[in-house]
């Protein structure tokens, strides 16, 4: 909790919620933190001298004569080195039983930065995970997200990203972890020797909800203080943003304001983008790559949640179980990175393109072949072959599994491309065809 010499103390509120309380009050900015009878509290509406509060963990006890001190700053955090490795929660405290960290003081929540500063992204990210880096290449300062159902293994797949991935800071914002999962997490960290390159802010399903606006802010303050101070490439790994947005619901429900689609807020859109709009490529080097978890409710993607988020981010990587290989793997055809043009050809092998395209299209034909056979239709030599690929494109390739350079994947896919079909079936360029099918 910010200390502060002066202190405004208010003793009568007007109302109070569930989540918040209002009183009149002078002076007073947007996001700034107060007590409420000793509990922490934001502002997140001012109307006049009309000053409403939400109260993090709720307003239970809370009477009409309660003490409001305002601190006269919003949520902050001291960023320094010794961020590294550390795991804290959502007011930037330490939970790992380390000491506090010094550093500069910097406010959460601010403006994204100056778009004169950015830059066109160009850097390749690698992830090992062959169904993103063949087929969805990630790009340094891109922001893409995670559709997953529930039933998903994403924070599985979002450690081995963060383990994988070639960055010089990864920092993870996890909102309603179950305390399995943030075990989970610290453990995977820990034995992987990787945690001088991880910070954390965690909040957990313990925790009250309305926390969980807090921790894409305090993870995107650490963020930029290494891209931008430090000149670092910053991996931000987000999770869930579904949870995120329920705790938005509730704080704007609990305000009585008129929900919009899906019972979320009308400022969803708002919401969400001040917090992707934070990647970016700068130009002497930093970056900041938002990867993102957003769940769904049996893979609909119309709700308001991955609807807004689609039209916000550049793409997004859609996790499936595959009923034939029953690996979970990264769906070719509902999966898609917008920057991928940037990097592929340029930092990868010039045969990046065209195997990618040719995979995933015979992929599609076997798709194509296993509609026909569940409708009774006769297989041609050709379908049954493209129906034994797809089993090992599947296996090989897509499943979130496969850890692998990106050179090995491209020869893995030549290699599937030789065993099953004829150089005059790809309709790849016979330039690729005389340097990679003998060496297949």
């Amino acid at each position: 909790m910010p200390a502060n010499v002066y202190q405004r103390i208010y003793t009568k509120l007007e109302a109070i919620t569930k989540a918040t309380v209002t009183l009149k009050a002078t002076d007073v900015s947007n996001d700034e933190l107060a007590t409420v009878a000793g509990k922490l509290a934001q502002v997140v509406k001012i109307k006049g001298d009309n000053v409403t509060l939400q109260v993090f963990s709720g307003t239970e006890g809370i009477p009409t004569n309660a003490h409001v001190e305002f601190f006269g700053e919003p949520p902050a955090l001291n960023v320094s080195d010794e961020l590294s490795g550390r795991f804290f929660n959502a007011y930037g405290d330490p939970i790992d039983g380390g000491p506090k960290v010094s550093g500069d003081k910097r406010y959460v929540g601010g403006p994204s930065v100056n778009p004169f500063k950015r830059r066109q992204p160009s850097e390749l990210i690698p992830t090992g995970i062959a169904g993103i880096d063949l087929n969805n290449t990630l790009v340094s300062g891109q922001k893409i997200p995670f559709f997953a159902n529930s039933d998903q293994p994403y924070n599985e797949v979002m450690a081995e990203v963060a383990l994988r991935a070639d960055v010089d800071k990864i920092i993870l914002g996890g909102m309603g972890l179950s305390n399995d999962d943030y075990l989970f997490f610290r453990q995977k960290f820990e034995d992987a020797g990787a945690l001088n390159k991880i910070i954390s802010f965690i909040n957990t399903t313990e925790q009250p909800p309305v926390e969980r606006l807090l921790i894409p802010d305090m993870a995107l303050t650490a963020a930029e203080y290494f891209a931008v101070d430090k000149n670092e490439k910053v991996l931000v790994l987000l999770t869930d943003m579904t949870l995120y947005a329920d705790a938005l619901s509730i704080v704007s429900n609990r305000m009585d304001q008129i929900p919009s689609k899906d019972s979320m807020p009308g400022s969803l859109y708002s919401d969400l983008a001040k917090i992707y709009e934070k990647a970016v490529q700068l130009p002497d080097g930093g970056s900041i790559t938002i990867i993102a978890v957003t769940t769904l409710n049996d893979g609909d993607i119309t709700h308001a949640i991955p609807d807004n988020t689609g039209y916000i981010t550049e793409g997004q990587l859609y996790l499936r179980k595959d009923s034939d290989t029953g690996k979970v793997i990264v769906d070719p055809f509902r999966s898609l990175s917008r920057l991928k043009q940037l990097v592929i050809g340029k930092k990868t092998r010039e045969d990046h393109s065209q195997v990618m395209n040719t995979g995933v299209r015979l992929y599609a034909d076997a798709a194509n072949a296993k509609t026909k056979l569940e409708n009774g239709f006769d297989l041609s030599d050709y379908d049954l072959r493209c129906l034994d690929y797809a089993k090992e494109y599947s296996t090989k390739l897509l499943a979130i599994d496969v850890n692998i350079k990106i050179d090995e994947m491209l020869d893995t896919a030549w290699s599937l491309f030789k065993k099953y079909f004829k150089p005059e079936e790809l309709g790849i360029r016979q330039k690729f065809i005389d340097e990679h099918w003998d060496k297949a």
